[in-house]
């Protein structure tokens, strides 16, 4: 193909000169370009693992809402597979096609678990979960059903959740409830516990009461203080010099005293009842000696009834004393 020469009449008209091989040189251009696209559209799929052997994951459902083809597969935050399509089953449930790289095939495990969660904010994304990785691989196209959560669904449910708490503590902080009714009894004992008898008219229920149990702690008080004056004068009157216990310790001494005279007169009784005995020619003068000792024993034993008698008198916790004289 040629191109026609240029009218020399025009002067706005550039001279053209001829390629040569133009036509291959247009079809080689056209070759590279073509041949540059389908590089691109092979190192796409490259990248994206079309031509890296995988093995297939089957995952059930319910309900595929929110799962697409392409949507990556995660462990640990690392996508490990992808969804390849999605089908329905005969059963109603729907059947995830996930292909998993070989390479990353041994982070699943027959115990592994798979989730497919939807969040509040954010797509759906499907999770893989292996606990045991020293348990045997998942073997290729095994089927697992795979745990849905929705998060979303929760919401109606924490909203009637809400309101009901919301109702509850209304409910609770009214005026007549019964937690407003415990504030005003707790107002009303801080009250009493502040007022004049304080804790007393709270154990005792009435101010009259308390009233009454302050004048009787006030009379023990007074009693108390009346019985101390009576014990100290007691112990005055029988402990002290002018006492009794004095008195007492000084009769006792003076029956001793009167105790040892009468052994005296009793013991010259019987030296003239045996000069007496021995001596008959004057009997009249021993006699006479007879009946002076007489008087002499009946007047120490009238001082000794005397002094019982006034010891009697001072000591009268005492018992009944005998004394038997020898």
């Amino acid at each position: 193909m040629s191109l026609p020469d240029p009218s020399p009449a025009d002067p706005l008209s550039p001279e053209l000169r001829p390629v040569n091989h133009l036509e291959r040189k247009a079809a080689a251009l056209l070759l590279l370009t073509i041949a540059l696209i389908v590089g691109a559209g092979v190192y796409l799929l490259y990248a994206r693992g079309v031509f890296e052997p995988t093995q297939t994951l089957v995952l059930t459902s319910d309900d595929s809402e929110g799962v697409t083809v392409g949507m990556d597969m995660t462990f640990s935050g690392f996508p490990i597979g992808r969804v390849s399509r999605l089908e329905l089953a005969p059963d109603g449930n729907v059947r995830i096609v996930v292909a998993v790289p070989s390479k990353d095939a041994h982070w699943l495990r027959e115990s592994s678990v798979f989730t497919l969660v939807k969040g509040i904010v954010g797509g759906t994304t499907i999770k893989a979960y292996s606990g045991m990785l020293e348990d045997p691989p998942l073997p290729d196209g095994a089927e697992r059903p795979v745990l849905r959560g929705d998060a979303t669904a929760e919401i109606p449910q924490i909203v009637a959740m809400a309101k009901d708490l919301l109702n509850n503590l209304s409910l609770m902080t009214a005026q007549d409830s019964s937690l407003g009714r415990s504030m005003e009894q707790i107002r009303l004992l801080g009250e009493k516990l502040n007022g004049e008898s304080g804790a007393m008219e709270v154990l005792l229920g009435t101010p009259e009461n308390a009233r009454k149990t302050v004048e009787m702690l006030d009379r023990a008080n007074q009693l108390l203080a009346r019985m101390d004056q009576v014990v100290r004068r007691a112990d005055q009157q029988v402990f002290d010099a002018n006492g009794v216990m004095p008195q007492v310790r000084a009769t006792v001494v003076s029956l001793q005293r009167l105790l040892e005279e009468t052994r005296g007169s009793l013991r010259k009784l019987d030296a003239v009842l045996l000069n007496a005995e021995s001596i008959t020619a004057n009997v009249n003068d021993a006699s006479g000696d007879l009946g002076q000792l007489r008087d002499e024993v009946e007047s120490n034993l009238r001082k000794i009834e005397d002094m019982l008698t006034d010891l009697q008198r001072k000591w009268p916790f005492a018992k009944k004393t005998e004394i038997q004289l020898p």
